[in-house]
C-alpha cells in the first residue's frame, strides 16, 4: 500500500537558509510533531548523511533509518528511509519512505518549499488505504505548519513571565513537573532556525552532558566554537563528536584546556582569548558541578562556589572588551536555586555543616542574582536559563538516588541544552532578568525570602569584586 503527501509552503526566509536548515534532517524533530528524536549518525563530507529517527513519543515504538540520496544546493534534497524491524537490529521493517524537498527563491527573503513524501507500507493491502489517508493528511498539514513556524521570523519573546506562568510556578509542584521532559515536549515551538555563521561562541564545560549537546547544536547552526574544558583527551573526543554530529569544518572549533575551578587559570585563558578572538558574540557559562564533601581550591575557595559562580563571573568580566552591542552572556543555573536564599553570611561554607546540594544551589542563586545585576548594565545582555531535570553524567554521578528515582521523566541532554542554544541564537531577544526555561521567562523565586533584595544585590556585587580583584 502506498500513500503520497504533498505540501507547498512559503516562508519569509532566504532560500540558502531554508536549504541549510531542512537539509540537516536531524532538525526534523523541530518541525515534524510525530518525531520524538532525530540523530545524525555520521557527517563526513564524502559520505551522504545518515539519520536515526524515533517516533511515537515518548515510547519510541517506531524507529526509522534515513539516508540522504541526492542534494542540489538551494534547490533539492532527497532522502530515503525505512523502519527498523522489531528484532533489535538494523533489518528493514514494513514502512519505506522517500522524501523530496524542493526550494525556489521567490525573492531575497521569500522562498517556496515543496515537500513530497511517498510512504509504502509493505504487506498491507491497498484496500486499507482509505483508513490511513485521513490521519496522514492531518500529519501532512501539521508538518507544513511546523516548517513554516520554524523558518518564518519570530516576534520578540516576552521579557517577563506571564501571569499564568507566575501562578503556575508559585504552586511549586505543577511548576516542578515542567522541569521533566514533559515541559520540553509540550513546547509549542522547538525550532532553532537562526543561523550563527561567522559568530564566535565561547562555551565552558563542553565535554559531556548539556555542554556537549549545546556544542553540537551550535556547530550545526554554523557558529565558531571556542571550547573551555578540562583535559586534552576529553577535548579531542568532544571535538570529534561535534564534527561527526554537525559536519562543520575543523577550523570552526578551538579548544582550550583549563581548570575552571582555578581563578588563575581562568584569568590566563580569558586574557589569551582576547588576543585570539577580538570579537566574541556569545559566552555560555555552562560548566558546573556538585560535590558531596566540602573541598577547597588551591586559592582557598570552596570548590562548588569556584566552579559555579566565581569562574563564570570572572570570565564575564575579563572578556568584556571583546563584547559588542549585540553580544550575549548565557548563564546556566539550576531549579535547585528556588529552594535557596543568598547565604550572605557564609558564602564559603566555613561556619556551618557542609551540604553539597545546598552549596550548589547557593552558588547558582548567586549567579542568577549577578545576572539580574548585569541586566541593569548597558553591555552585554545577560540571561540565566534553567535546563530542567536532565539525565546527564553529572547528575548520575552527583545525585545517583535522584537519577534512579526520576529516570523515566528526565530530559536528555539535547532537551536540556535547548533553551541555552535558543538564547544564544535567537534574532530578537529582550533584555530580561527572568529565569528562562523552555524558551519562556519564569519567576526568579517562588518561596518567600529567597529573592535577593536591592541591598543584597549591592553586597554581592561588591563581594564578587573583592574576591576577583587579584585576577582581573
Amino acid at each position: 500500500m502506498q500513500q503520497q503527501l504533498f505540501e507547498r509552503i512559503r516562508v519569509q526566509r532566504a532560500v540558502s537558509e531554508c536549504y541549510s536548515y531542512l537539509r540537516d534532517f536531524s532538525n526534523i524533530e523541530q518541525w515534524d510533531p510525530s518525531v520524538y528524536r532525530a540523530e545524525k549518525l555520521e557527517a563526513a563530507s564524502s559520505v551522504p548523511a545518515n539519520y536515526r529517527l524515533s517516533f511515537n513519543r515518548p515510547s519510541k515504538q517506531l524507529t526509522m533509518h534515513y539516508r540522504e540520496t541526492h542534494a542540489e544546493e538551494n534547490k533539492l534534497v532527497s532522502l530515503e528511509g525505512y523502519s527498523l524491524a522489531d528484532d533489535g537490529g538494523d533489518n528493514p521493517g514494513r514502512l519505506h519512505a522517500v522524501d523530496d524537498i524542493e526550494f525556489e527563491a521567490l525573492g531575497p527573503e521569500l522562498t517556496e518549499i515543496r515537500y513530497r513524501a511517498t510512504l509504502t507500507f509493505d504487506g498491507l493491502p491497498s484496500a486499507l488505504s482509505p483508513l490511513f489517508k485521513p490521519a496522514l493528511n492531518r500529519l501532512s498539514k501539521r508538518v507544513a505548519k511546523g516548517i513554516a513556524d520554524a523558518l518564518n521570523p519570530k516576534p520578540s519573546p516576552r521579557a517577563k513571565p506571564k501571569l499564568s506562568t507566575r501562578i503556575h510556578d508559585q504552586l511549586i509542584l505543577p511548576g516542578a513537573i515542567n522541569f521533566s521532559k514533559h515541559g520540553y515536549l509540550s513546547m509549542a515551538d522547538k525550532a532553532l532556525s537562526e543561523r550563527m555563521d561567522g559568530k564566535v561562541v565561547v562555551l565552558t564545560g563542553p565535554t559531556s552532558g548539556l555542554g556537549l549537546a549545546a556544542a553540537k547544536l551550535l556547530a550545526g547552526l554554523g557558529a565558531t566554537l571556542v571550547l573551555l574544558g578540562r583535559g586534552d583527551e576529553r577535548l579531542r573526543d568532544c571535538t570529534r563528536d561535534i564534527l561527526n554530529s554537525s559536519g562543520c569544518e575543523t577550523s570552526n572549533i578551538h579548544s582550550y584546556n583549563v581548570e575552571l575551578s582555578s581563578l588563575a587559570q581562568t584569568s590566563a585563558t580569558a586574557k589569551q582569548l582576547l588576543t585570539d578572538f577580538p570579537n566574541i558574540d556569545v559566552l555560555i557559562n555552562n560548566a558546573g558541578a556538585l560535590f558531596a564533601e566540602r573541598e577547597e581550591t588551591e586559592e582557598g575557595n570552596e570548590l562548588a562556589l569556584a566552579v559555579n559562580l566565581l569562574s563564570p563571573v570572572l570570565l564575564s568580566k575579563l572578556l568584556s572588551p571583546a563584547f559588542t552591542d549585540s553580544s550575549r552572556i548565557v548563564n546556566v543555573v539550576s531549579g535547585g536555586l528556588y529552594l535557596s536564599a543568598l547565604r550572605q553570611q557564609d558564602m564559603q561554607w566555613r561556619k556551618s555543616k557542609y551540604n553539597g546540594s545546598g552549596a550548589y544551589a547557593n552558588a547558582k542563586r548567586a549567579l542568577l542574582c549577578y545576572t539580574q545585576i548585569q541586566q541593569q548594565e548597558t553591555l552585554p545582555a545577560t540571561y540565566a536559563m534553567h535546563p530542567g531535570w536532565a539525565a546527564t553524567p553529572g547528575v548520575e554521578k552527583s545525585l545517583p538516588a535522584f537519577n534512579r528515582l526520576m529516570s523515566g521523566v528526565l530530559r536528555d541532554s539535547r532537551m536540556a541544552a535547548d533553551t541555552a542554544v535558543w538564547l544564544a541564537s535567537a534574532a530578537k531577544l529582550p533584555r530580561s532578568g527572568a529565569l528562562w526555561l523552555d524558551r519562556q521567562p519564569h519567576p526568579t523565586s517562588v518561596i518567600p525570602g529567597t529573592e535577593p533584595s536591592a541591598s543584597q544585590q549591592a553586597w554581592l556585587e561588591q563581594w564578587l569584586d573583592d574576591q576577583l580583584a587579584p585576577y582581573l
